[in-house]
């Protein structure tokens, strides 16, 4: 016995409508669960190993009598920004062009600690034999967004080599960036790890470039809270900017049980981000934010027009990851202490 199983496009509207509500219903559940007397600071971030501080404070904060750090996970970064613009969340891991953005947008955010460095890479498609940045000509090439440094790497190399508008870049959410590749809607991509790790390691990719190699110190993804949360409450943020340094610093020398913790929270195998991290030397301890390296990467968008002009006066405040004591951390727990 055969059923016909196709809806009217009323029921279909229905359907999507009542899915719908049933999400927003959840999200906001869980963004207002009730947490007895503890504080509850919710941080936006990106499953990339360049915040690899996120999942690792959601985790050893769970048991604090105090405040529970709450790692949000998004697939775009515009979606973050429009959650930290609203106060949904109290904290946005960002990619790092975009803080200029909102800043220079009237959002008085404040860039206070840098995420971890070298975990961009730039990988193309096995099968188009790409051997160096050249041989991208006339392909297209994702990038996470538009306002990223990814963009402006790229933006910097088609001018060194003489290359000006032959690359064509696509912004793209990093997540959907492998099947994008592997289905042939792109050439190339170039985003932090471990999204290119996940073609490399799977055989359908090249690796052109890590970013090191062309932008030494890169910042791929950085920390920017409101203003008006830090005047409000100045302990919570000291105690979370120093919290994200230390787990930092604890991932440096223990990067296998780093990995196995937040790829829980990134829904993805912790094989992937091991394969990423033993292809280079990640720098884990260099998270102070600094007015010269955002005033650089300033100069760069506007040079390429993302940007009327350069200002970000009173964009940094280095207080509370300066006052960060740069130290071994031994056991995950003593992260919070």
């Amino acid at each position: 016995m055969r059923f016909d199983l196709k809806l009217s496009k009323s029921w279909q509207l229905a359907i999507g409508v009542a899915s719908w509500l049933v999400l927003i219903s959840g999200l906001h559940l869980w963004l207002n669960f009730d947490y007895g007397q503890k504080k509850v600071f919710t941080m936006g971030y990106m499953p990339v190993i360049t915040n690899m501080s996120a999942p690792l404070l959601d985790h050893v904060s769970k048991d604090s009598n105090d405040v529970y750090f709450k790692a949000l996970k998004f697939s775009s970064f515009a979606e973050m920004a429009s959650a930290l613009r609203s106060d949904k969340i109290q904290a946005a891991f960002i990619i790092a062009p975009l803080s200029v953005v909102l800043r220079q947008q009237g959002v008085d955010v404040k860039v206070v600690y840098i995420g971890n460095r070298h975990e961009s890479t730039l990988v193309a498609k096995k099968s188009l034999n790409i051997r160096s940045f050249e041989d991208l000509g006339g392909k297209t090439v994702a990038v996470p967004i538009r306002y990223s440094g990814h963009n402006l790497s790229l933006l910097e190399l088609m001018d060194q080599k003489g290359m000006q508008g032959r690359v064509n870049i696509v912004e793209l959410n990093p997540p959907d960036m492998a099947s994008a590749l592997a289905a042939g809607s792109l050439d190339a991509y170039y985003v932090g790890e471990p999204f290119a790790a996940k073609s490399l390691k799977g055989g359908s990719a090249d690796l052109v470039l890590h970013v090191e190699d062309v932008w030494p110190n890169f910042i791929c993804n950085l920390v920017i809270v409101k203003q008006n949360t830090i005047a409000q409450d100045p302990k919570t943020v000291r105690k979370f900017v120093q919290g994200a340094a230390r787990a930092s610093l604890w991932a440096k020398t223990h990067q296998v049980q780093a990995v196995e913790i937040a790829a829980k929270y990134w829904s993805q195998p912790p094989d992937v981000a091991k394969f990423a991290l033993s292809s280079r030397k990640v720098v884990f301890d260099q998270f102070l934010p600094k007015q010269e390296e955002m005033q650089h990467i300033a100069d760069l968008m506007a040079k390429h027009g993302l940007i009327v002009d350069n200002k970000i006066e009173g964009l940094v405040d280095d207080q509370f990851a300066a006052a960060v004591k740069v130290e071994p951390i031994q056991e995950v727990t003593d992260i919070l202490q």
